[in-house]
This record gives C-alpha cells, structure tokens and sequence, in this order.
C-alpha cells in the first residue's frame, strides 16, 4: 500500500485567482493521489509560515514571491513547484498564466469594437503587469494602434497611499484621447479606473472602455459599470501544477521548467459593451449584427437597416474593422457557440439551431474555418479544465501540522 504524500500549499486564498489554482489542485488530488495537504492562513508575499523549517513532508506547491519564501522553500530540499511570476527560483518548475495569450485576448477584445487608442494600466511592481504592459504594447502597434501606458517604469520602486494614485490615475486618464479602450492589468486595477472615471464624470464605456484580468466576480460585479474581464485558466495551472509535483515526488524527472497556460476567454460586461465607431452608419449595423446574429440573420437584413449599398457597407467595415458584414455575422455566432460548449452540454445540434446556424455540419465546418479545432475538440478542453462545483473530500488542515 502507498503511503499517503504530505504536501504544503503555500498559496493565499485571499483572491480568486489564488483559489483558483487551489481549486485545480484538488481536482488533481481527487483524480490522482490521496495526499494530506497543509494549507496555512496566509496572505500574498506573506512570510513563510513558522511551522514549515521542522515540517517533515514530500512536497511544496507555492507561490514563492519573496526572497523569504524562496529561501525557505530552498532549506527544505523538497520537491516543489512555482506558481508565481516572481521567479526568485528560477530553477524549479514553474505554472503560470500565458501573459502573451492575455494580452493578446484583451487587445482583440477592443480592436474587434473599433478601438484604435489603447491604453495599458498597470502595476510596475508586478512581473506579470509588466509582461503584460510589454505585450499589450507591441500587439497594439503592430496593428498600427496608438497606445499610451500607466505608470512609467521610473513609478516600479516606489509606494503611494490611495490616494496619491488616485489624483496620478485622474490626471493620466484626463490627458487620454477619447475613445479609448484600456487594458487594466489586473481586475483591482480596473476597479480603480472605473472609480477614476466616475469621480471625473467621464462616460464608461462610451468615451473609455475598460477590461481587467482574472474574472474576479465579486470585484467584477461591484464596480460600476460591472467590469469585462479575461478569464485566466487557474483551475487548469493549479491542475498541472500538482501533476509535475507528483512526478518529482515519485523520483520522475520534469523535462521541461516553463509551462504558460493560456486564458479561457472573456466575460463581457457592461465595462466593454460598445463601439468606439464614428460612422454611425457601421455602428448601426454593429448593434444590429450583435442583437440578431444568432437568429440566423444575413448581410441583406443588414442592408435594411442603414441606408448603404452592400458595397459602400463592406468597404467601410473593412476599413474600420478588417472584416466584412458576413465575417461579423459569423464571429459573432461562433463567439456564442464557443460560449455554449464551453457553459453547456447541449449537444452540436441544439447548438447549431441557438446560434442561427442550417445545420450541425454547417457549424462544425464554420467553426473550424475560424478556430481551426472542431467543436467536440474546443469542448473537450474546455470540460478537461472545468472546475468542480461539487465539494471535495481530500483531506485538509489549516495551520501547524500535527506533530
């Protein structure tokens, strides 16, 4: 008989994306392993815990994200893995969110709405922020988009009261140009901009559009307007996460040190919920494709509602969107069938016949055209990565261990 692991989790539950990755963990322990698992009560960047030097256990999953932690963590000899983008041991494994894949989802998010001002705000004491900063720039200008970002690099060693970043954040946000759609490092930050813009009575998100990351749902739907937000995979990292530490456990060797894990998606909420189009013409059609897309609507009932001829209405919309009227129709249904694959188990047909589509051949085929995977494909990832809702029975302590 196996003995049972003993396995730290030196992660906060203080924030969702925390959870998130406790939550993926459990699910790997569940389908896997029986391990004890000693979970402390600790807040981000927290001193390690004063029971872990006379721990005697298997394994560590941590955030390591101080010079601290790192050092305890080194003391100990174990088998660990990273799940924090500060890096202080670079040369143990490491499960972290793809910063590129976010970056690259929230720049779509407000290109595909006809931003061509982008803003990026961030937090320079964060790698992450600023991996993001530096990826969300350069998708921008490679599109040939203006960008601005917040703060410069000479604000990253510095602290300031709330409200000292609240008077910098006001002042940088009246010197943007409208419209513009800014890409918030994180759903914190976007909370502050939303604040930002209520205090300088600046309308949102019709002059600026705002986006965060981690999908936090109680941060989300206080702020007001309630916040779009790219959805990281962290039931996916906590998942993988405990999985290579299984293989060091069991004197397997990890070939590889990085593993990024792209987002899911991005909820959609009101913080978005625009068109940053001066043709009011474009526009139109833009509110009408998104009303009616999925109730199989074609570009002729487009035509009905504006007065263009198909070819000034497709040349327009190339030129401010890149993509004709039927291209919008058509992302636009395969936005809501991704969204019922990945939320749903109604089969393709049921799907096929939501989202406007003549049959389930004819949205397989659509659907691999644009995303390049069939639906039962997309699915079976989404519902590998889905988190548990039922409650789980692997064992758990909070604080010291037992002697």
């Amino acid at each position: 008989m196996r003995r049972r692991q003993h396995v730290a989790l030196l992660v906060e539950t203080s924030n969702s994306y925390a959870r998130g990755l406790l939550e993926g963990v459990i699910s790997y322990v569940r389908e896997h392993e029986s391990w004890s698992i000693y979970l402390p009560e600790q807040r981000r960047g927290e001193q390690p815990p004063a029971w872990l030097d006379r721990w005697r256990g298997d394994g560590i999953i941590a955030r390591i994200e101080n010079a601290e932690i790192a050092a305890a963590v080194e003391r100990m000899g174990l088998p660990v893995v990273d799940v924090s983008a500060a890096r202080t041991l670079p040369a143990v494994p490491w499960v972290e969110t793809d910063d590129v894949a976010i970056a690259q989802a929230a720049f779509d998010h407000l290109a595909e709405r006809g931003f061509r001002r982008l803003a990026f705000c961030g937090e320079p004491r964060f790698n992450w922020s600023n991996w993001r900063a530096e990826h969300f720039e350069r998708i921008a200008k490679q599109a040939g988009c203006e960008v601005w970002s917040y703060p410069s690099r000479g604000r990253a060693g510095r602290t300031v009261s709330w409200n000292q970043e609240h008077t910098d954040l006001s002042a940088w946000v009246r010197r943007l140009p409208r419209p513009v759609g800014i890409m918030a490092c994180y759903d914190i930050k976007g909370q502050q901009l939303l604040d930002v813009c209520r205090n300088l009575d600046i309308a949102v998100p019709e002059q600026v559009a705002v986006i965060g990351v981690d999908n936090d749902h109680l941060i989300c739907e206080l702020c007001m307007p309630p916040l779009s937000s790219v959805i990281p995979n962290t039931h996916r990292t906590g998942y993988l996460a405990a999985e290579l530490l299984d293989q060091l456990m069991s004197g397997k060797p990890v070939a590889q040190i990085t593993h990024l894990i792209p987002p899911w998606g991005i909820l959609t909420r009101r913080s978005t919920e625009t068109w940053a189009i001066e043709d009011r013409d474009v526009a139109a059609a833009l509110r009408f494709i998104r009303e009616y897309a999925c109730d199989g609507i074609h570009v002729g009932q487009v035509l009905r509602e504006v007065p263009l001829s198909r070819r000034v209405l497709e040349s327009r919309f190339v030129r401010l969107l890149g993509r004709t009227p039927h291209e919008e129709i058509t992302r636009v249904k395969i936005e809501r069938v991704k969204q019922l694959l990945r939320e749903t188990d109604l089969p393709l047909k049921a799907i096929a016949q939501r989202t406007g589509f003549s049959s389930e051949d004819y949205l397989s085929v659509a659907f691999k055209r644009v995303d390049g995977r069939a639906p039962s494909e997309f699915r079976a990832r989404c519902h590998q990565a889905r988190p548990p809702v039922e409650p789980t029975s692997t064992s758990r302590e909070e604080g010291s261990p037992p002697p």
